[in-house]
């Protein structure tokens, strides 16, 4: 819709020559507002929760960075073949400016956290539980930079709320078909995250056994993501070994799996001395 906020330039300047013209992506702006958000309703809990918060803002910065290198490491295993008869191409503009794999940024983000915790002696899954509601919400408004810039697009549709692509940069940044209805699969995604957010939200402040929060946002969020994906142009998704479901299905079910397996109580071994913790929410 926008790939562009705006656009400076070009200047010309004494002794430097012609800079620009210089570009305010849409897409980056949205994904920095969003952790800029989540960030903030983080440490609004942790607070509330009487976490030391800047142990947790900090956790919540490591998270960032790991969501990112796991979100361009998934990008590149889902397409190796690619990328190993192209390997300029792990450099290009397009692969640094392409947002990764999701789900790829959420295990790393998981793993690091479930890490850094134990550094910090925290508690890792009421520290995890913390998380599930702020990253919802703070990634429901990224994905409204997908909608901008034009990626994730869906198939095409006649239903009277599909959308179509006009702007040739959207084309040239992320190969969405222009002038064409789809599905607006990036906004449908959106609003499903962020109801998910706002159910942890209120979740959170009910007692709950350590791990439940992130149980829910598990089962809810990759429920929610096998569906849309169904909605998603094939051209733009992997199907391992020419199965029906893409990739990214095959992961959120795994993850339905384990956020059930949290939901059921079966996370004693993860929990070790939190196992008999209920979670009071002003404690």
């Amino acid at each position: 819709m926008c790939p562009r906020l705006f656009t400076l330039g070009p200047f010309s300047l004494p002794l430097l020559g012609q800079l620009g013209p210089f570009s305010m992506p849409t897409y980056g702006l949205l994904v920095a507002a969003g952790f800029v958000v989540g960030l903030y309703l983080l440490g609004k809990l942790a607070q509330r929760h009487g976490f030391d918060s800047e142990k947790i803002t900090n956790l919540g910065v490591y998270v960032a960075l790991a969501a990112i290198v796991g979100a361009k490491l998934f990008m590149i295993l889902l397409d190796l073949d690619f990328y190993l008869r192209n390997p300029a191409r792990l450099f290009s503009l397009s692969s640094l400016q392409a947002g990764g794999v999701f789900f790829g940024g959420l295990l790393a983000a998981i793993a690091v956290a479930f890490w850094y915790a134990r550094r910090e002696g925290l508690p890792a899954l009421v520290t995890a539980d913390l998380f599930a509601p702020a990253v919802a919400i703070g990634h429901s408004i990224g994905r409204l930079g997908c909608f901008a810039a034009g990626c994730c697009w869906g198939k095409p549709t006649d239903v009277p709320w599909g959308i179509a692509f006009t702007d040739p940069a959207a084309h040239e940044f992320v190969g969405v078909p222009l002038n064409i209805h789809l599905h607006p699969t990036q906004l449908y995604e959106a609003a499903g995250t962020f109801v998910v957010g706002m159910i942890l939200w209120r979740l959170i402040d009910r007692p709950h056994r350590p791990g439940a929060i992130l149980g829910w946002y598990l089962v809810l969020y990759s429920s929610f993501r096998l569906f849309v994906e169904f909605f998603r142009d094939a051209a733009s998704r992997v199907f391992p070994f020419g199965w029906p479901l893409s990739s990214t299905q095959w992961v959120a079910i795994a993850l339905v799996v384990a956020g059930a397996w949290l939901l059921m109580g079966r996370s004693k071994a993860l929990s070790g001395t939190e196992k008999s913790a209920e979670t009071n929410p002003r404690a």
